[in-house]
């Protein structure tokens, strides 16, 4: 075994910075983002067991913005690594698998018993299998390009935000008695198979890399009436936007078979063309 895993023995000349090489902040700062993330999620948890539902669906929501800045800032800093992809897998199990199964358990769910505490799992479960295929994906050197335009299934913050759509409509005054509990179980189970499903759905990832000048001013004035929104209308705002993700999946399977048939077509073409 000492051949394989020979023991350390730092040289005692050996100046101590160069045994304790410093790491540059930017590759820090992804990092600890996906960290203030994971607190949230952890923190919906205890929430949820103190049956404090409306926090415990604002920490796992502002858990999903944080998860939408990190990666982007990563990129942008140039501090992308494995270590913070792994991280972020892990944060995302938790956030948005564990912390919406629990808080929808404890809603409702549990008024199934033991049936619901299997669609709670169910739901966690599917996170989870959503995430190792799309870090198996990940290194897949045959992708397309244009393919990180979509996701494979319904990725799993949205998943998360989509699937507490009942506690929304509960914050805004609609009330769910236990009669209304399988309803919850059966729209709780569509969603956890549209996680784990094959159904293309737009990445966004890729967006905003290049942004037209004239459309700086506009996208500025959308950005101030959305966080206006969000802040006076924070659930009517979280409804709207699950109900329109919801209906623009079809429309997200419909491009994705169009850019499969266009790029099936392009081979033929060029035989055509070809002298």
């Amino acid at each position: 075994m000492d051949d394989l895993f020979p023991p350390f023995a730092p040289d005692a000349n050996e100046p101590r910075r160069r045994r304790f090489k410093p790491i540059p902040f930017r590759m820090i700062a992804p990092n600890m983002i996906t960290l203030l993330a994971l607190c949230l999620g952890l923190t919906a948890i205890r929430l949820a067991f103190e049956g404090r539902f409306e926090p415990a669906v604002i920490s796992v929501v502002v858990a999903a913005v944080l998860d939408g800045i990190d990666g982007r800032v990563a990129r942008l800093l140039k501090g992308t690594s494995r270590f913070g992809a792994e991280l972020d897998s892990l944060a995302d199990f938790v956030n948005f698998g564990c912390a919406p199964a629990l808080i929808l358990y404890g809603f409702a769910l549990h008024h199934l018993k033991s049936v619901g505490w299997i669609v709670a799992l169910v739901f966690a479960i599917a996170m989870a299998l959503r995430l190792a295929r799309f870090n198996a994906m990940l290194d897949d050197p045959n992708r397309p390009e244009w393919k990180k335009d979509f996701f494979v299934g319904m990725p799993a913050p949205a998943g998360a935000l989509t699937g507490m759509l009942p506690l929304y409509l509960h914050f805004l005054g609609l009330t769910f008695e236990r009669w209304a509990a399988p309803v919850l179980l059966v729209y709780v189970l569509c969603i956890a198979l549209l996680v784990v499903s094959t159904v293309p759905t737009f990445s966004g990832k890729t967006w905003g890399k290049r942004v037209p000048r004239e459309h700086v001013l506009p996208i500025f004035l959308v950005l101030v009436v959305v966080f206006g929104l969000v802040i006076s209308f924070p659930f009517e705002t979280m409804v709207t936007l699950a109900v329109v993700y919801l209906l623009a999946l079809p429309v997200g399977a419909m491009q994705y078979r169009r850019r499969v048939k266009l790029e099936a077509a392009a081979p033929t073409l060029n035989e055509t063309h070809e002298p």
